[in-house]
């Protein structure tokens, strides 16, 4: 078998099994990176770029939740570079869609010091909610564009494939093929994608409409699914 690599991160020096990334060896030393894209259960795909590092030698910042360790590798969490780096990433998220429903990136924002008005005449992303079956709403207003729902719909979990990506440049966003409405795609509302994601832009239909001030009367109507009664045999 191949031998441990040593490294260190922030003078830590730890040893890890070849293969490891970056994020999950400061992660066994205890040293926190932030992530946005990065999920557990889902395969890393160094998207959002929150989880730069820098690495001693390297020209650029690499992505920890992709990049693995080396021999001899010195990496830094916390350099003025690194924070500098995650701190506009975030501005930039803040300046176009809605991260009111985001605890984790709004806690990432205080702690980076990133500011909500730094780009106070950027476009922001304001499409309609879009409400089109009984079970749950799509707000992507609220979308980072992480990539965790179009993941446990297909290889990393349900293989369904009923959302993906659309759209070009600024006009990227989660949906369907040829926008159809969810009952009319291969989903089968297993609401895996809503357990991923971290913003809100997908929401159980129920307590989206009791925080738009509906009744309960309304919200059982409003998400009542009939059931063809089977026929006896």
């Amino acid at each position: 078998m191949p031998e441990d690599i040593s490294l260190s991160i922030d003078g830590t020096k730890i040893t890890v099994p070849p293969g490891t990334t970056i994020h999950k060896a400061a992660e066994s030393a205890g040293i926190p990176v932030p992530t946005i894209c990065y999920h557990d259960h889902c395969t890393a795909n160094g998207l959002c770029r929150t989880c730069v590092v820098e690495v001693e030698g390297a020209r650029v910042l690499a992505a920890s939740c992709v990049a693995q360790v080396s021999e001899g590798m010195v990496v830094y969490t916390n350099t003025e570079r690194v924070e500098r780096s995650r701190r506009t990433i975030l501005e930039m998220l803040a300046s176009a869609v809605d991260l009111s429903e985001s605890p984790e990136i709004l806690s990432m924002m205080e702690e980076t010091g990133a500011s909500h008005e730094r780009f106070p005449g950027a476009e922001r992303r304001q499409p309609s909610v879009l409400d089109d079956n009984p079970m749950y709403i799509r707000d992507y207003a609220k979308c980072v564009l992480c990539w965790r729902c179009v993941q446990v719909c297909a290889e990393d979990a349900q293989y369904t494939y009923a959302l993906n990506f659309t759209g070009r440049g600024f006009e990227t966003q989660i949906g369907t093929f040829f926008d159809r409405h969810l009952p009319e795609t291969t989903c089968v509302f297993c609401g895996q994608c809503l357990g991923v994601c971290p913003t809100g832009a997908l929401k159980p239909k129920r307590e989206w409409l009791l925080e738009q001030g509906s009744t309960m009367e309304e919200v059982l109507q409003a998400t009542h699914v009939k059931r063809k009664r089977r026929r006896k045999e």
